[in-house]
């Protein structure tokens, strides 16, 4: 049945757009710039004093984006544009009657300027004046090179929105009596284009960016309600390149680590310290002119920031962002299906690719540490080598190839309670393959693509391993996206194929696993021909889809979407990409309307009301949902947003982690937002989220204010605590073999309410000595308590009600002496008592990192990194924050120092 639905949808959806004609690819006609060639020399210190400017012919005449869209920039603005036989110049002039007076620069570290919303800052982000520089090389009307300047001289830049990238350019400003100047440096070594000695035309844009007026100004103008984005660029026209040479750029790398921490009594392994060094390096090769291979060789990313702590009961993992630079540079090209919605919740993107899979922490470093008394487990698996192929060539294929291989990892350990050294493969020698082609039609309004995943691992015959990981795992997509009528619609989808292979424990461990429970009982065995998905502890693979589509109007005064999502159950991706749960049928809509010209009510509004749905494929209604959302910024630039969600009593066929299907009590959910103007040299941010249950007594709140502070031109301080309280009627504790819970298929699923709380505290501190010069400060601490209240179990399947032990049901006592429940589900009758450790908890951590950043030339950098982490845990289920507080600056502390030098050299 869901391969024949799939069927039509995708032949006559297709039908329908495909009728539209096709539209122009300029909505309006394109301003049009000449480049003139550079004939004397420039000095790149932002004055524009030099003779070879004078040949460029200005662009003038830009156009404000905000506030009063559409009107003629409040203040002049004029940008040459220079080329000779290896870069790109440009020399702006941005006028202000006020002088030096009117011009805001603060100095940042590079990036940390980038606005990637649309807006210029928010509570996350400084606002400035600033020049943006963005082509679109290819001229296929898709490409968004942003390069931008601040009158500080502080740079940032970005590929596609992907502000991970850090090409090696030069940019320079001077603030003066008429306003601000400044000079870029864009060498073509650093972009890609077009073969041909034949003069080329560029797509161009230039923004910018006037802070105490908040205004944004555009030389290609594009209405705010319009999408399309380079489709609206200008034509930069007369760049006679020659052809381009293979180039190559080195970046080694040397790294001193120093670890120092706890070590407890009688371990054989760790010691207080450990000292290490490690050499390394990148390799960036120009294979041709569209084409640049990427390797790196032993990498080391000490220097990013350690992730935030969580609190997590569920049964499912925690995502955390990608945060290498190998990893984050150029991840655009390996993007697949690009999930979007006006409004949507639980629910998540067609993922096929998740870097943080390679070099992961050891997947049996746990079955380890169960059976240690001490062991020395590696923290992650090494990274022997990467190499990515990148780019785009001149007939429309983004091309992006990427291939990594991770070392054999051993632990060695003492057995409990005592015993001879053993050794444990932990992670076996692992190879990682994504390979991604797509191509743009219709001048980049439609784009089609493939890509294609392989996880192949040598297990050498050992037999916990080859019980627990896949020999080999793959993964085939096809996606889509087809605009018309001005890109105002748009269709857009991706389709999957996942196959996982290994031993029958291996495939029956991953069909019981929090993201498919095949195991649990009146599962309807389902199937669609092709893909299996009965609980078969044989089977030695396991196939599955998944499918994302929507179709939306995404632009005007009135917009619209409606989406499907599905995971069939044996769709499989976890390794080589992220994935929570598998069988699903999710679907939503919406209707909203934007409001983009300013009044004297409001600056600009979007709102939209919908709803959504999910079934497994059982046919159970999983996840009901109708909500509605309001966002507007009012004319003194403050932002209000809220929305509301009402989610009745659905069936939950997770809950049980793999016992029968029961249902989970519905919600009401609100949030309040209210920040102020990013501009402001104290800015602050307020969200409240309340909630209240259906069918059970249950309350929520999260308080979540925020600081962002502004002391000095180059300082920047954010303090966000996050304060959450809430009760659970039914958190799983653990499952118990009982022949009499005949209902429950011989188990009985032990649940609790629960009341938790968490506190923390994220605080940032970014502090720029000079725009080459930074220091970053990252510290959080994070408390969290669990009181557990009332055992309870459900009364049957598919019921929202429960049974407490000692009211409702059986007797439950606690052991004061040992904190241990002892629970007689039914008292005098025939079922079995059992135990239950008291599973309330105190956690408390604090996590922090400083990085010092200097780059001493052009592309090299010097890091000075200091990292702490500290933990304590109590059972006692109570949040004294004081008391706790106190409690952590004695836990024992891991610190870890690092320097690290890396060394440009390219040509």
């Amino acid at each position: 049945m869901p391969v024949s639905r799939l069927a039509i949808a995708l032949v006559v959806v297709p039908s329908l757009v495909g009728a539209q004609a096709t539209s122009s690819v300029h909505p309006t006609p394109p301003p049009v710039a000449a480049a003139a060639h550079r004939t004397s020399p420039i000095a790149l210190d932002g004055r524009l004093d030099e003779a070879a400017w004078r040949a460029a012919t200005p662009i003038t005449g830009l156009r404000q984006y905000q506030p009063a869209e559409g009107e003629p920039a409040a203040l002049a603005t004029e940008v040459r544009v220079l080329y000779d036989d290896d870069a790109l110049y440009v020399g702006a002039r941005m006028s202000d009657p006020l002088g030096a007076a009117g011009v805001r620069a603060p100095l940042a570290r590079r990036d940390q300027l980038l606005d990637g919303s649309g807006d210029n800052g928010s509570f996350n982000s400084l606002t400035t004046d600033k020049l943006a520089i963005v082509l679109d090389p290819y001229h296929n009307h898709i490409d968004e090179v942003w390069f931008e300047v601040n009158p500080a001289g502080v740079r940032g830049e970005s590929y596609s929105g992907d502000g991970s990238w850090d090409p090696v350019w030069e940019a320079a400003a001077r603030i003066d009596s008429a306003g601000w100047t400044a000079e870029l440096r864009i060498p073509y070594s650093q972009l890609r284009f077009a073969r041909g000695s034949a003069p080329q035309t560029w797509g161009l844009q230039v923004w910018r960016y006037v802070d105490r007026l908040n205004e944004r100004d555009m030389w290609a103008y594009r209405p705010r309600d319009a999408t399309g984005g380079a489709a609206f660029y200008g034509h930069l026209t007369g760049l006679a390149i020659p052809e381009r040479p293979r180039g190559v750029e080195l970046m080694p790398y040397v790294v001193s680590r120093g670890q120092f921490r706890y070590a407890a009594p009688g371990n054989p392994y760790h010691g207080g310290s450990a000292l290490g060094a490690r050499v390394g390096g990148d390799v960036k090769y120009l294979v041709t002119s569209n084409l640049t291979l990427d390797a790196t060789l032993n990498p080391d990313f000490g220097q990013v920031e350690v992730d935030p702590a969580t609190l997590n009961l569920s049964a499912f993992e925690t995502f955390y962002d990608e945060k290498r630079p190998f990893f984050v540079a150029g991840r655009g090209a390996f993007s697949f299906s690009g999930m979007s919605c006006y409004f949507c919740s639980n629910t998540s993107s067609l993922s096929v690719f998740y870097s943080r899979r390679i070099g992961r922490p050891p997947q049996l470093n746990g079955w380890v540490d169960d059976r240690a008394a001490f062991d020395d487990t590696p923290g992650d698996a090494t990274i022997l080598g990467a190499a990515k192929l990148t780019g785009r060539t001149s007939s429309g294929y983004t091309v992006g190839v990427l291939d990594a291989v991770t070392s054999r990892e051993t632990a060695r350990y003492m057995p409990l309670p005592n015993g001879p050294e053993r050794r444990q493969l932990v992670e076996p020698l692992a190879n990682y393959f994504v390979g991604r082609v797509k191509k743009d039609l219709r001048r980049g309004a439609t784009t089609i693509g493939v890509i294609a995943t392989s996880t192949a691992r040598r297990l050498e015959g050992d037999t916990v391993v080859v019980d627990r990981l896949h020999t080999h795992a793959e993964a085939v997509g096809l996606d889509w996206n087809h605009t018309w009528h001005q890109r105002a619609y748009g269709w857009r989808g991706g389709v999957v194929v996942s196959n996982v292979a290994g031993s029958a424990a291996s495939i029956a461990r991953v069909e019981r696993s929090s993201a498919h429970y095949f195991q649990r009982p009146g599962r309807e065995v389902t199937g669609d021909g092709l893909f299996d998905a009965s609980y078969d502890t044989l089977a030695t693979a396991l196939r599955g889809y998944g499918l994302y589509t929507r179709l939306a109007k995404q632009s005007g005064r009135w917009l619209w979407e409606t989406a499907q999502n599905w995971r069939s159950p044996g769709f499989e991706v976890n390794d080589l990409a992220f994935l929570g749960r598998a069988d699903y049928r999710w679907m939503n809509a919406n209707l909203g309307q934007q409001y983009t010209r300013p009044t004297r009510w409001y600056r600009n509004i979007f709102w939209t009301i919908g709803g959504q749905q999910e079934l497994d494929y059982d046919g159970n209604r999983t996840d009901l949902q109708a909500q509605a959302y309001y966002g507007m910024e009012l004319p003194n630039y403050w932002n209000l947003r809220t929305f509301v969600i009402h989610h009745p009593t659905v069936f939950d066929d997770r809950l049980t982690r793999g016992g029968p299907t029961v249902k989970r009590a519905g919600y009401d959910f609100l949030h309040l937002q209210l920040s102020t103007d990013a501009r402001r040299r104290a800015v602050f941010d307020l969200s409240v989220e309340p909630s209240r249950g259906i069918d059970v007594t249950s309350h929520g709140l999260t308080v979540q204010p925020g600081m962002a502070l502004k002391p000095a031109a180059n300082v920047f301080v954010q303090v966000q605590p996050t304060y959450n309280a809430g009760d659970d009627p039914a958190q799983y504790v653990t499952a118990v073999t009982d022949p009499t819970a005949t209902a429950f298929g011989g188990t009985r699923y032990v649940f609790a309410g629960i009341h938790t709380r968490t506190l923390s505290l994220d605080t940032r501190v970014n502090w720029t000595f000079r725009p080459d010069v930074t220091l970053q400060l990252f510290a959080q601490p994070f408390f969290a308590s669990g009181d557990y209240r009332a055992f309870r179990e459900f009364a049957a399947p598919r019921t929202v009600r429960t049974l407490d032990y000692g009211r409702d049901v059986g007797t439950v006592s606690r052991d004061g002496a040992t904190r241990v429940y002892t629970v007689d589900p039914d008292g005098t009758g025939p079922a079995r008592a059992f135990d239950i450790a008291d599973p309330n908890f105190t956690q408390r951590s604090l996590r922090g990192t400083a990085v010092l950043r200097w780059e001493y030339r052009p592309g090299s950098a010097a890091y000075l990194v200091w990292t702490q982490q500290r933990f304590g845990a109590t059972a006692d289920g109570t949040l004294d924050l004081p008391h706790e507080s106190s409690a952590l600056f004695r836990d024992r502390p891991e610190n870890v120092f690092l320097v690290k030098v890396t060394y440009w050299v390219g040509r």
